[in-house]
């Protein structure tokens, strides 16, 4: 039998809704990324772009368990010598709850060219309101059983 590779013409992308409200966020983000490499898809090839795109929303209502909402701190820096910009999960939930699931996405996807295209297929919003309304989403409900704490 011989190894099946998809060509970029049989690339069939189908949008999907995601609802992070009281999800954890790191088993929200693998089943993400999931559908943003199209690893759910019975045509999956490595080499090739064949995932979905995917909006999530309700993003300020996911969860992380245990400490890590006291503990866990996001980093970036300026490019200038001594311009780290360290920022508390506590501020960033406050200011911009979209970028914790996206850096959460981003770092379980390729660090490639592939990796940076993939990402631009991910729309997070905080709110439940998404512009996304005549792309026509799926509802996407998550494969695993909801944690509890």
């Amino acid at each position: 039998m011989k190894t099946y590779h998809q060509k970029a013409s049989e690339i069939q992308r189908d949008w999907y809704v995601v609802d992070a409200t009281d999800e954890a966020l790191g088993r929200l983000a693998t089943q993400i990324a999931t559908l943003l490499r199209g690893k759910h898809k019975p045509t999956y090839t490595p080499s090739n772009d064949g995932g979905d795109f995917v909006v999530v929303v309700n993003c300020e209502k996911i969860r992380i368990l245990g400490k890590k909402a006291d503990q866990k701190v996001y980093y970036r820096h300026s490019g200038y010598p001594g311009g780290i910009i360290e920022v508390p999960y506590r501020m960033q939930m406050a200011k911009h709850p979209d970028r914790i699931l996206r850096i959460a996405v981003k770092g379980m996807l390729p660090k490639t060219r592939m990796g940076r295209r993939l990402i631009a297929k991910l729309r997070v919003y905080a709110g439940p309101a998404h512009p996304h309304a005549a792309q026509q989403p799926k509802v996407w409900k998550p494969r695993y059983p909801t944690v509890t704490q």
